[in-house]
């Protein structure tokens, strides 16, 4: 093995959507790794995160003090992270926000003395026409590239995998509408790239010094029209031929809103990505091809690779991976007293004749396809309402069907815990007057059975957060008791009591 495979690597954004690929790659090929994220329980249980040469280190690249100690001892640092959808939607705030942190990461670099950055930004040139996003992308990269240390800056435009951002949206739009009325940007021509090879180049400049104090712009070998992208979509998902009517009057702001009601994107981050398709983002040079050599997809093999990853259920990282999961305090405990407020809760069990070794697959597995057992009908009608109130809404989905990880989306709950065998407890993303957590936790039962709780808490805000509560009580009561016969028919255990109000762990605080 060469010697400096064996040097230390620094990726910032390591939990993201690019980061949490890339980390695996240089694992595999001999490189150590410190994998820096603001949440080390997002790290914690990935797949690698036993590797010996994997180092999580948690970092906020606006905090000057955490990023020079991820730095220091590194070599080289993939920059990987960015703000966009951090402030409200179309205010901008993500623009400073990158603009601070990409200050702070020369600063650092030039400190500790870093021989190498490697970022990943968008395709295109400073202008007036440019989307904001874009343009932050690029001022992102400009300023990197401003101080002393090496930047290796890739340009890259729409990136097709099972996960990203720009798939899903793609994914959603031609499965969803059979007829899509489209702005005049359905007739941009891009150039897109399969996430396999942005990671091929991310990985290969390390190994390449003349890759150093470069800007590369990384493209597929298609150049193709968003229409025609779409066309090539429903064919390798075998669907019929969508009808494409673009209209002049829709604007970005309005395409923002018809993303965030059709696909699991929201408008925060609906609208940069929007706004950023009016603008032609196509390689106007390749010479990267010759100095990192590849087999580049095509746009049909790389969505047919995505999808057929959809399809086994095996997708590594996926968008909703990035930023912080913010767990609400009273979230660490199962105790209702809590200093701040009176939290309400409704809670049942049911006495089941299997351990819990047959019960967990069914819990871990809840939710996306296989639905949440009981009146799936009203999960989905309460995720259109949500939606149409600008929440995260339905999504109908999870990263894998039978494999959750802290920082995981499952329709619109976000996983702030998973214990295998013991405990899954969901946070509600969906818009409501308060604070929602959504627990099913197992304990061991008589007769080598087990005692599934299911248990809804809830933290109201102002009158309407009690108002909310008190109104949806019997409803909780009926939905939740008929979860809990439905689960644990699906595991194929006996009911041997209940479901009942539930007394079981009071006592127990669960960390």
């Amino acid at each position: 093995m060469d010697m400096t495979s064996k040097k230390k690597i620094l990726i910032l954004g390591a939990s993201g959507y690019v980061g949490g690929r890339l980390t695996p790659l240089l694992l595999e090929k001999g490189y150590r790794v410190r994998a820096g994220a603001r949440s080390l329980e997002k790290l914690s249980c990935r797949s690698y995160s036993n590797h010996p040469d994997f180092e999580p280190v948690q970092v906020n690249v606006l905090d000057m003090d955490s990023l020079e100690k991820a730095c220091h001892g590194c070599v080289a640092v993939y920059y990987l992270v960015h703000s966009m959808g951090a402030g409200p939607a179309g205010k901008g705030d993500f623009a400073s926000l990158d603009r601070t942190a990409a200050r702070n990461m020369i600063q650092a670099a030039e400190k500790v003395g870093l021989e190498q950055i490697i970022y990943l930004g968008g395709l295109g040139e400073l202008d007036k026409d440019l989307s904001h996003h874009l343009q932050s992308r690029l001022e992102v990269g400009e300023i990197l590239m401003s101080g002393r240390v090496p930047v290796t800056f890739l340009k890259a435009a729409m990136i097709l995998g099972s996960g990203s951002a720009s798939f899903e949206v793609m994914r959603y739009l031609v499965e969803r509408l059979p007829v899509m009325i489209t702005p005049k940007w359905v007739h941009t021509r891009c150039q897109p790239i399969s996430i396999s090879n942005v990671l091929g180049y991310l990985a290969g400049c390390l190994e390449n010094p003349e890759t150093q104090d470069q800007t590369f712009e990384i493209g597929g070998p298609d150049i193709l029209t968003y229409a025609q992208l779409f066309r090539i979509y429903s064919q390798e998902a075998g669907l019929p031929a969508r009808l494409v009517l673009p209209v002049p009057f829709l604007t970005p702001k309005l395409s923002s809103y018809w993303i965030h009601l059709v696909t699991p994107v929201p408008a925060s981050i609906a609208r940069p990505l929007a706004e950023g398709l009016k603008n032609e983002v196509i390689c106007k040079e390749n010479r990267i091809r010759k100095i990192i050599p590849q087999e580049l997809l095509d746009c049909r093999q790389a969505i047919k690779k995505a999808l057929d990853r959809l399809e086994q259920e095996q997708v590594e990282t996926c968008w909703t991976d990035a930023g912080e999961v913010d767990v609400p305090e009273w979230a660490a405990c199962s105790d209702t007293a809590y200093a701040g407020g009176d939290i309400y809760e409704i809670s049942f069990e049911v006495t089941l004749d299997k351990p819990l070794e047959k019960i967990w697959p069914s819990i871990e597995g809840i939710g996306g396809r296989k639905g949440w057992y009981y009146a799936n009908f009203l999960w989905k009608i309460r995720g259109i309402l949500d939606r149409a109130m600008g929440g995260s809404g339905y999504r109908q989905g999870r990263r894998t069907g039978n494999e959750l990880r802290y920082g995981d989306t499952i329709d619109f709950w976000r996983v702030i815990r998973v214990k295998k065998f013991e405990q899954l407890r969901l946070l509600a993303e969906m818009k409501v007057p308060g604070q929602a957590i959504l627990e099913l936790d197992l304990y061991p039962g008589p007769k080598g059975g087990c005692i599934l709780v299911q248990k809804a808490r809830f933290y109201p805000k102002g009158l309407w957060g009690l108002v909310y509560w008190k109104l949806l009580t019997p409803v909780h009561n009926l939905l939740f008791k008929g979860m809990l016969r439905k689960l644990a028919e699906n595991t194929g255990a006996k009911i041997i009591n209940g479901p009942e109000r539930s007394q079981t762990g009071k006592e127990q605080c669960r960390l």
